[in-house]
């Protein structure tokens, strides 16, 4: 259907409407980066006009413009029920992105004060970067899946765009210099482990192979024509090439490509379009094909009089008056090649009901283990909609048994050997609004900890833009360091994202199974949260259930069965956080009732860490009586997490009790050691908490346990 559209397109619209278009937005580009007057060139430029620092990046535009431009009619003609998706992974084309927005009518959809007229122009041109806006790509500009200069996830975003979407074309620009990340050389190969996944959409990569990154020649440039076609034949792609140069021949490049592209998950060769035009085209000889193209090769024309004729010649190339009015409308050639603003996507339903789904869950999960209940709960959530898992080749390690009854996996689920690619196909799944998880180890986790933490800024920017809510980022963090090797112990990526202070964070730690079972059934029906679920495969013992709704509402709750009731601070205090600290302090607080039956005890379980923080810092934080109310102002108090102590005295902040909180959790132990070893180093074995918990309440020592 795609190529079939760009070849009727590539008749219908002449090649001069979309030349026209690729000058328009070059000339913007250049503009944006130099002028803070006479954006038109309405009058001569003088060193008046040129900003005194410019700043920003023209070395990539060039290439990227053509692409918009040759995109443009395809754009404008897709059908209903289709979907083409351009994402922006070379980096630092925000001119490009603010120029063909500018131009298409939707930034000023989204920002009235740079619509199409003469002081929506001037905005545009002299305010760059945009106050409130920025120079680089987010979702501010309207359209944009994915926020710009984090380099290398794009093309496996671009391949999550597209699963169970066969109506939708993903259009991937990748920067050379890219092509040489761990990520984008790992998502060539890794469509295969897509194969027979289900019915899919289509990508088209498009490599800028403009010979530069930001310091010298880029490795992929140093290949010839052979060795690339090589290089891409043996990653399973057919290359076809273009230089961009004769825009009738980019588009007709763009049409074979698309005629030889296959469907994400169909076995055999698909393509991918090598665009070759030179880094910074147009940019002045002396300074053509050197670095100095990648931000602003002219760097101060308004005080150096050869830079300011350079720039000036530059400027004036581009007949800007032949391209826009002075009103700043596109003439009317250009019209043909320019996409009409789409709307952005409505809302999802809200959630309903979750707290009650999830009771129900953790009903019917209560007593059996986690290689039970939770693969149940994803097999329940993806016969209610689109929905993925995606794991590193650990579904059964982790006891996720999501096989069908010949033993074969089902569709949905999707292992491959790198934690990056899982999280950039959820990222594009979730950011097309559809839910996912990645289940993966916990020490293996923070790999990804940069990819989240960029989709995080991406979703703050789309809240602050307004935009609709979309799917929640879910992982399960599960096969804990507690009963791992010593280089399977890595609890960091939960206090990395902590410190962040993302207030969507939640880091969930259910005591037991069944309340795992439960968090997963909430966490995958809410929006726009990033949930970390930690719950250990091999958790065996159960709670009672009667505060669940309270755990899943507040995130805290005060266990009754092992709380002395009435009024009064108690003698001490214990508060787990986790299901292996739930078993080792419930056990203790069991011993503490049997053999010191007048010690008054409280037993609180934290369920979400986030309700830790201070007041007014996350939604769950306690108010000042809450947590006065749960952790008294007296008593002293054991607490036991799976993760970092750090985590815990952080998210207290001012309010931490002092010396009468104790914290014990995960501490490397610098070398292998036992599991009953690591226990006993971290004071979380029977024995020491024992003793922790008589010498704070100052009971006999020595009493055989």
């Amino acid at each position: 259907m795609w190529a079939d559209l760009a070849r009727r397109t590539n008749r219908l619209v002449p090649d001069a409407s979309v030349a026209a278009v690729t000058d328009a937005l070059d000339y913007l580009c250049l503009a944006q980066l130099y002028l803070r007057d006479n954006p038109l060139l309405a009058r001569p430029l003088t060193p008046g006009d040129v900003k005194t620092r410019p700043a920003g990046h023209w070395g990539v535009c060039p290439p990227v413009n053509r692409m918009l431009a040759a995109l443009g009619p395809l754009q404008a003609a897709v059908p209903d029920g289709y979907e083409l998706h351009v994402l922006h992974g070379a980096g630092h084309a925000g001119p490009s992105a603010h120029a063909h927005a500018y131009l298409t009518g939707r930034l000023g959809h989204a920002h009235p004060h740079l619509r199409q007229d003469a002081a929506g122009l001037h905005e545009l041109v002299t305010g760059f970067p945009l106050p409130g806006i920025g120079g680089e790509i987010t979702p501010l500009i309207p359209g944009h899946l994915h926020t710009g200069g984090q380099l290398g996830p794009a093309l496996a975003i671009g391949q999550g765009t597209v699963l169970d979407a066969p109506h939708r074309l993903s259009v991937v620009l990748i920067g050379d210099g890219e092509c040489e990340t761990g990520t984008t050389a790992a998502s060539w190969l890794a469509a295969r482990a897509l194969h027979g996944t289900g019915d899919h959409g289509t990508v088209l990569p498009v490599v800028l192979l403009n010979g530069l990154r930001m310091g010298g020649p880029s490795v992929l440039s140093t290949l010839d024509r052979a060795e690339l076609t090589a290089y891409f034949t043996g990653l399973g792609h057919r290359p076809v090439y273009s230089d961009g140069l004769d825009i009738g021949q980019l588009r007709q490049a763009v049409a074979e490509a698309l005629g030889a592209a296959q469907p994400l998950g169909i076995p055999g060769p698909s393509s991918v379009l090598v665009l070759t035009l030179d880094k910074g085209h147009g940019a002045p000889a002396p300074l053509a094909g050197t670095p100095a193209v990648h931000k602003t090769p002219l760097r101060n024309p308004a005080d150096l009089p050869a830079e300011f004729d350079a720039l000036a010649d530059w400027l004036a190339s581009y007949q800007p008056a032949q391209l826009l009015t002075s009103s700043g409308r596109p003439r009317p050639h250009l019209l043909p090649a320019l996409p009409p603003p789409r709307p952005e996507p409505g809302c999802l339903p809200a959630p309903r009901g979750c707290v009650a789904a999830s009771a129900q869950v953790a009903a019917h999960a209560a007593g059996r283990p986690f290689a039970q209940v939770v693969p149940e709960v994803l097999r329940a959530r993806a016969e209610q909609g689109p929905f993925r898992v995606f794991s590193p080749d650990e579904l059964a390690s982790n006891r996720l048994d999501l096989t069908d009854e010949r033993g074969c996996p089902v569709p949905w689920a999707v292992e491959v050997l790198s934690e990056e690619l899982c999280h950039a196909w959820a990222q594009g799944y979730t950011e097309t609004g559809r839910h996912a998880l990645v289940a993966t180890y916990e020490a293996f986790a923070p790999i990804t900890l940069s990819l989240i933490q960029q989709q995080l800024k991406h979703r703050s920017v789309r809240r602050h833009a307004g935009l609709a809510p979309l799917p929640s980022l879910v992982y399960l963090l599960t096969s804990l360091g507690w009963h791992n090797t010593f280089t399977h112990q890595n609890p960091s990526l939960t206090t990395a994202l902590l410190a962040d202070g993302d207030p969507t964070l939640h880091v969930l730690t259910p005591a037991d199974p069944g309340r795992a079972a439960a968090v997963l059934t909430f966490a995958l029906r809410k929006l726009d949260r990033c949930t970390i679920v930690v719950a250990d495969k091999h958790t065996a013992v159960h709670h009672p259930l009667e505060t669940l709704d309270e755990e899943l509402r507040h995130g805290i709750a005060i266990w009754p069965h092992l709380t002395h009731p009435g009024p009064g601070e108690p003698d001490l205090i214990l508060v787990s956080a986790g299901d292996m600290p739930a078993e080792a302090l419930t056990s203790l607080a069991q011993r503490l009732r049997t053999e010191r039956p007048g010690l008054r005890l409280r037993y609180v379980h934290v369920h979400d860490l986030t309700a830790l923080a201070e007041d007014g810092a996350r939604p769950l934080a306690l108010a000042p009586d809450a947590f006065a109310r749960h952790f008294g102002t007296q008593a002293p108090i054991i607490l036991a997490t799976s993760g970092h102590p750090a985590d815990i005295h952080a998210l207290i902040g001012r309010r931490h009790p002092g010396p009468r909180l104790t914290v014990l959790g995960y501490r490397d132990p610098g070398r292998p050691v036992s599991q009953e070893h690591l226990l006993q180093f971290c004071g979380l074995d029977e024995p020491g908490l024992w003793q922790l918990a008589t010498t704070l309440t100052d009971l006999p020592k020595g009493i055989p346990a």
